[in-house]
């Protein structure tokens, strides 16, 4: 019975645990916040950008052939909502955007784990990857074509292999920075090395894991670009090769700004996520 009343929570023990895992969420609170915060001050300096960019076009400032005024890229950008082009583009671009993606920024964390945890994996995998970082990947569209024909295995292949490398780059790095006396700390507490790497260098190596990831989503939406303004049928691109064709100087600026609104949107998800999954790390920003 003593054992029993010993193990019965008290009020105090309850509200110190209330206290506990309010002071727990506070940093995920902070984070939030901190995140809405930066959303507000870009949004504003967007729309100052585009007030500029509305009157310089109304008082002639910017010609209209150079640039069309901002309500006429809106007005081509509503024709392509309503008239279902867009609707019907956007899921087949973003398809191929983030099965690229997936693949090519898991087979750039692999290997980057791989060669930052072992040496002989590093003397193996390392040179060839950085001989392939260099080759721009644009520069390989047309060996892709010729190989693997005009269809969507050409413009996938062309994703992966341009979100390989920033991925990898970046796990790498953050591997092979972690701090030698964190393992050597982990080693004095008797932890077997797959433990060292799965609970002291992949957690610490994380947010260089996250910046890679981020870069890889940017390129893939780079890489959506230019292998949808090739023999493309379908998607984002087709539209705008066919509007810069045309010569619809509108249309081509709104579909330019369908891709940046959706490199923003990636972005901003991954800002988010890195506050959330790291709210840990330190504000060092004055």
């Amino acid at each position: 019975m003593n054992h029993i009343s010993h193990l019965k929570e008290t009020p105090a023990d309850s509200n110190s645990s209330r206290n506990a895992l309010v002071s727990l969420s506070a940093p995920r609170r902070r984070a939030v916040g901190g995140w809405l915060r930066g959303l507000s001050l870009r949004a504003a300096v967007v729309f100052g950008v585009l007030a500029f960019w509305q009157v310089a076009g109304y008082y002639g400032v910017i010609p209209a052939t150079t640039l069309p005024a901002f309500t006429d890229v809106m007005r081509a950008l509503a024709d392509l909502i309503t008239s279902g082009d867009l609707s019907e583009a956007l899921p087949i671009s973003l398809q191929r955007a983030l099965l690229g993606f997936t693949i090519g920024s898991a087979i750039g964390v692999f290997l980057g784990v791989f060669s930052g945890l072992w040496k002989i994996d590093e003397e193996i995998v390392d040179a060839p990857m950085q001989i392939f970082r260099a080759i721009p990947f644009i520069a390989l569209l047309p060996l892709f074509i010729t190989w693997f024909g005009i269809g969507e295995l050409s413009k996938i292949i062309l994703i992966i292999f341009a979100t390989i490398f920033p991925a990898y780059i970046n796990t790498y790095g953050g591997v092979r920075n972690v701090d030698r006396k964190l393992v050597e700390s982990a080693r004095v507490f008797e932890l077997s090395p797959p433990q060292i790497a799965l609970r002291v260098i992949l957690p610490t190596s994380l947010p260089s894991v996250i910046v890679g990831l981020r870069y890889s989503s940017s390129t893939a939406l780079l890489a959506l670009v230019v292998s949808e303004q090739l023999n493309a049928t379908s998607g984002i691109g087709y539209l705008l090769m066919t509007a810069n064709q045309q010569q619809h100087s509108a249309i081509v600026i709104a579909l330019v700004i369908v891709y940046a609104m959706l490199g923003i949107m990636l972005d901003g998800i991954w800002r988010l996520f890195e506050r959330l999954s790291l709210p840990w790390r330190a504000d060092v920003r004055v």
